[in-house]
């Protein structure tokens, strides 16, 4: 008789090979046919509400590997939150204005010839190239398992969103934060645009370095010393600030004489090549406030004027060359002290005239025109100022200094700090600032340095320039007088957004000056009429700002109780602590009286192997050949390896991204495909209705293994609370390659087997299997999106079509102290046992261990247990036979020999009765109860 037939050997079409690539796309079909998020959020309509608040990506380009992690993460919580019967609505955005896309837009219709597009035409290119890329971000987002209401995402450029977002800033208005001034702000040259903190990056530059001599007035042969990494700025200083702390030292050099910091001497000899310097005396700053000095080139003085705040004794002379119209401190001290906030440079960043000063105090007229924009590390302006240096033999020392210097995040250029005409959120009107750093206070962030990068940013921020001279954004809704004077109202601003949402924004750009205004005047308009409008757009910060009231207390899904304006958590990379999550931070303060958040979540940067930042701006340039994409990984690993190796990641930290990595997370993978495959595989003739076993019947080795998971459960629950799926993932990961496929799935092939398909012992085991794999495909399921879910669908008895649908409430198996305190006692003597199994198998004494019959003896307590379990003990051994004596003067002595009997044909177990039976001369006594019962049917 061919025995092999009478075994319950296991039969799944749950597929062993997981080919993700393939089979993912078709289930994403099967969950968009069946309407899975619709459904989802039907089931759980008026359940307590999480909202996760989608910060939106750019709507240019593929999708970025970090940009996918931040989704996946999302998803993670999403997906968890409503297994615990939470409604998390999920309403996925885009940021749709601004840079990046208008500079893509307009380099492309340079090449095809057209310099000439007006504003709406320009406007009309940009929304076309960013409804592209949401489509085709759309795709790749939904091809990674995220679910949301992506039918219906929010988007900053639609007529929805834009009315909201200029409410919110009249509010603003109207609290009197917004004003207009020339100070001095971050500017690319070749986007022709300020810039904001968040769209500045620092990179390593080699500037050219100076030192230059300052002749002081009515001091013959007397000049200071200044020291300046931009020469550039040279032809707009005013004045020279000092430090009235520190001591100066009056130095002679051959025939001259000058003043530096007496502690920096020594540095600035040696670079200037004083060999044979005299000190003469020592100054305090107060020599200096009286003082004037001749500028080196330029037909005009200047004054000395206290620093201490910002001149120090580490690099430099201990003077800073003062240029009001080029830096913050230079603003500051410049403004302090009445002088002209002077630039004089243009949009296309060259040297220009201004009328700030008298054309004849202003800089030789061979520098007009002068580019700032550096060319292969030099610029010409530069070169020109260090020329007329030369030429008037004020240069000391030339030399290129190495040092982190602010770049746009687009052009990848250096910026210039340059003072125009902008528009300003004030920092510290009302109180603001203090208010702010109050708030931040009560947000719970996660983890706990978030807190202090956002205090810093904000305790460090200069006031908010939130206008842009761009074309593609929601228009400045301002307008300016005859003599230039600036209108700002927000009745205006109200107007104007009414007239958005009935023609869209671009009709400040469309309609003529008279019409517009006549459009938008307020009913009782008392000032005079514009002979102007504002072509500034607002910062897209202010965009993606204003999302609190735009769209969480827009629509009624993610609409708060409370705060109709606030969600639960925002999540972004660390970045946005200067970015989204401070720009939301103070719109909805501002405008909303509160945070828009409840918790900040931050995760680190992505890095490749060489913890070089991955960013998106990189993608497509010839000298980075590492894949960045999402689509690149997904297309080689499929999408629920990329999920799990985010998992697999402490996402607080930066986050590396390589091959080999994602390799050893693909075996991490197939190690649980194959745990849930092994589970389902043995259910197939098990109908929980039916064949359920109650928990005080079910054996002890189910038993121990569902207290174990009971276990897991608990751990894994309180990790995804603290959003430490880091955590989940090696606590899972261990547990099934240790627990379940190392031991209990081990252990129990022979009953699952060779067992009578209905004994008791059978039917406990695969009612452990079957509270085992329904329990791992919930939770995986935030995880593994598509894995859990395809399993979900061979797990018999199911009670949802997808296992996204379904409530996790964890399995609690009650065990007993005693229960508990066996069962560590058995596995104490299975490792102690073992090494000996194996020492006897090396010897040739045995071959497999269901040839060995192991002894125990001695005094330990633990043969107590194992008397009592001695059935089990041998099962979790996996040998033939097992005998067990209390007596002997050892505590515990370990012993193997060969099992008696003959090896059974069926079970390949060694037993004494094999052939009792002769009907069945080759199997023992169990397999012959088996196979008879089997017959039955």
């Amino acid at each position: 008789m061919d025995y092999k037939n009478t075994l319950n050997l296991p039969r799944t079409a749950f597929p062993m090979k997981a080919d993700l690539v393939k089979r993912e796309p078709d289930r994403l079909k099967q969950w968009e046919a069946a309407g899975l998020y619709a459904a989802i959020q039907a089931q759980r309509a008026g359940a307590e509400k999480f909202v996760l608040h989608d910060g939106p990506p750019f709507a240019n380009g593929d999708v970025h590997i970090g940009t996918a992690l931040n989704k996946i993460l999302k998803d993670f919580i999403v997906k968890y939150k409503t297994l615990r019967e939470f409604q998390a609505p999920y309403v996925p955005g885009w940021d749709c204005h601004g840079l990046p896309i208008e500079f893509k837009v307009t380099q492309d219709m340079r090449k095809a010839g057209d310099t000439a597009s007006d504003a709406t035409t320009i406007r009309k290119a940009c929304e076309a190239y960013a409804h592209k890329y949401i489509d085709v971000q759309r795709g790749q987002f939904k091809r990674l398992g995220v679910l949301g209401d992506w039918d219906n995402p929010y988007l900053t450029l639609k007529k929805e969103y834009e009315p909201e977002e200029l409410r919110l800033f009249a509010d603003i208005v109207e609290q009197g934060f917004v004003y207009r001034g020339k100070k001095p702000v971050y500017w690319s040259i070749p986007c022709r645009t300020a810039l904001a903190e968040a769209e500045v990056e620092y990179k390593d530059h080699v500037s050219q370095s100076v030192y230059v001599k300052f002749p002081l007035v009515g001091h013959p042969g007397t000049s200071v010393v200044i020291w300046t990494t931009t020469p550039w700025t040279l032809p707009a200083n005013l004045a020279i600030a000092y430090n009235s702390t520190f001591s100066y030292s009056l130095v002679l050099v051959g025939q001259e004489q000058f003043i530096v910091s007496a502690l920096l001497l020594p540095t600035v000899a040696e670079k200037c090549g004083w060999k044979d310097y005299q000190i003469v005396r020592s100054l305090d700053g107060g020599h200096f406030s009286q003082m004037e000095y001749q500028h080196p080139f330029c037909r005009r003085t200047g004054k000395f004027f206290g620093g201490d705040s910002f001149v120090d004794n580490v690099t430099g002379t201990g003077f800073v060359h003062i240029a009001p119209g080029h830096g913050l401190d230079d603003y500051n001290l410049g403004n302090a002290h009445g002088l002209p906030i002077y630039s004089p440079v243009d949009d296309d960043g060259k040297f220009a005239y201004t009328n700030d000063l008298p054309q004849d105090q202003q800089m030789p007229a061979a520098m007009i025109g002068k580019s700032i924009l550096e060319k292969h590390g030099k610029s010409d302006a530069n070169e020109a100022v260090l020329h007329e240096l030369r030429a008037r033999k004020v240069l000391l020392h030339q030399e290129n200094y190495h040092h982190s210097y602010p770049h746009c995040w687009r052009s990848k250029t250096p910026i210039i700090f340059r003072a125009m005409d902008q528009w300003f959120i004030e920092m510290d009107h009302a109180h603001f600032r203090e208010r702010a750093l109050e708030e931040i206070n009560r947000v719970s962030w996660v983890p706990e340095w978030g807190k202090n990068r956002i205090e810093a940013a904000v305790k460090g921020r200069p006031d908010w320039c939130i206008s842009r001279q761009r074309t593609w954004g929601v228009p400045v809704p301002a307008f300016y007088g005859a003599q230039g004077q600036p209108i700002l109202d927000a009745r205006i601003v109200r107007n104007t957004a009414a007239l958005f949402e009935k023609r869209g924004s671009n009709a400040w750009f469309e309609m003529p000056l008279p019409e517009l205004w006549a459009a938008v005047k307020p009913a009782d308009w008392k000032g005079e009429a514009p002979a102007a409008k504002s072509n500034d757009t607002l910062d897209v910060w202010i965009d993606s700002g204003s999302s609190s009231r735009a769209v969480i207390a827009q629509r009624p899904e993610l609409r708060g109780a409370s705060k109709p304006f606030q969600a639960d958590m925002y999540l972004e990379g660390s970045d946005q602590h200067r970015g989204w999550f401070q720009s939301s931070l103070m719109l909805s303060l501002a405008g909303n009286g509160a945070a828009p958040y409840k918790t900040v979540l931050t995760h680190g940067f992505m890095v490749d192997a060489d913890r070089e930042k991955i960013s998106k701006s990189k993608q497509g340039q010839d000298t980075y050949e590492k894949p960045q994409t999402a689509e690149a990984y997904v297309k080689k690993w499929g999408a629920d390896i990329v999920r799990l190796w985010v998992a697999s990641q402490d996402f607080r930290n930066d986050i590396i991204v390589s091959e080999e990595r994602i390799s050893t997370v693909a075996e991490s993978y197939r190690v649980l495909r194959n745990a849930l495959r092994y589970q389902l595989s043995n259910l197939y003739d098990f109908d929980p209705a039916k064949h359920s076993v109650p928990d005080d019947k079910l054996t002890g080795l189910d038993r121990w293994i569902l207290g174990e998971f009971s276990q897991l459960e608990r751990d894994v629950l309180a990790a995804y609370d603290r959003y430490e799926f880091h955590v989940v993932y090696q606590k899972v990961s261990q547990f099934v390659a240790v627990e379940l496929s190392a031991i209990y799935h081990d252990v129990v092939k022979d009953r699952l087997y060779t067992d009578a398909p209905n004994s008791a012992r059978r039917r406990s085991t695969q009612t452990a299997l079957h509270r085992l794999v329904a329990s791992l495909c919930k939770m995986l399921a935030p995880i593994l999106a598509f894995t859990a879910d395809e399993a979900w669908e061979f797990v018999p008895g199911r009670t949802a079509r997808s296992v996204h649908e379904l409530a996790w409430q964890p399995l609690e198996l009650q065990r007993s102290d005693a229960e508990q305190a066996a069962w560590r006692a058995l596995f104490e003597l299975r490792e102690l046992a073992l090494p000996e199994l194996e020492k006897a198998r090396q010897a040739k004494e045995i071959g497999k261990a269901l040839e060995a019959k192991l002894n125990l003896a001695g005094s330990s307590p633990t043969l107590q247990a194992a008397q009592v379990h001695e059935e089990a003990l041998r099962e979790l051994l996996n040998v033939s036979q097992l005998a067990i004596s209390r007596e002997g003067e050892a505590s515990l002595s370990i012993s193997v020999s060969k099992a008696a009997g003959e090896k059974c044909e069926r079970c390949w177990h060694w037993e004494i009765d094999v052939g009792a039976d002769a009907a069945h001369p080759t199997i023992c006594g169990r397999c012959v109860k088996a196979v008879q019962e089997s017959a039955k049917g």
